[in-house]
């Protein structure tokens, strides 16, 4: 299958993370991330967390901070929404991420997947193609009890060290994850290898992603 790059290697390159909990974005696009910059590509990266709260908080900061090591330059943000209740915030999330996006002009944004059945997904996804309307948007999943996991069309292959590193890192951080029963090393192995089969990945593994719209010239 023939690659269609976004960056190289020496290449800039900015992204806009976002996700609605604190473990959202290395689940869905941590692997991505360890790859672009063990790639050599320079990432300019505003990383956003959308709720936390108490430890969660602590959280996602350290496990953004061991994930972005390396990486150009980077930002942290977390919010202050209420967890679980996305929809009746509409409004001040979506101000929050217009004032975001007064702030940062990213070459590609991450978001949750639009059939996502947690609401708060669901939200984050919605707003964000409503304010950066004229950005690639690319869509990540997360897995978990619903079955509601996505019908991907781009993947990231990822290598073996990478994948372990995803995953030794998600367990570092996220102590408060670990009783989940889905939140295991073979959830996030196992998925990584139906993806890594799906597009044929040299080593094996791979991220995935739904990719909406994009302007290949």
């Amino acid at each position: 299958m023939r690659s269609l790059s976004i960056a190289g290697s020496g290449e800039e390159l900015s992204l806009l993370l976002l996700g609605a909990h604190s473990d959202d974005i290395e689940i869905g696009a941590g692997g991505t991330i360890l790859s672009l910059i063990a790639s050599g590509v320079k990432l300019n990266v505003h990383w956003c967390v959308l709720s936390a709260g108490g430890q969660r908080t602590a959280e996602a900061t350290a496990s953004a901070e061991a994930f972005l090591q390396g990486a150009g330059q980077s930002a942290i943000e977390v919010a202050e929404f209420e967890d679980s209740y996305f929809p009746s915030q509409s409004r001040s999330i979506k101000r929050w991420l217009m004032e975001l996006r007064a702030r940062v002009e990213p070459d590609v944004v991450f978001t949750h997947a639009r059939l996502d059945a947690h609401q708060d997904h669901r939200e984050v996804n919605q707003l964000t193609w409503n304010v950066f309307r004229d950005h690639l948007v690319v869509e990540y999943e997360i897995p978990k009890w619903d079955g509601d996991l996505c019908q991907p069309n781009a993947y990231v292959p990822l290598t073996a060290n990478i994948l372990e590193r995803k995953i030794d890192l998600l367990h570092t951080h996220f102590g408060t994850q670990r009783s989940k029963d889905w939140f295991d090393r073979e959830t996030f192995r196992g998925l990584a290898r139906l993806r890594g089969m799906e597009c044929r990945a040299p080593e094996l593994h791979a991220e995935a992603f739904v990719l909406r719209k994009a302007r290949l010239l």
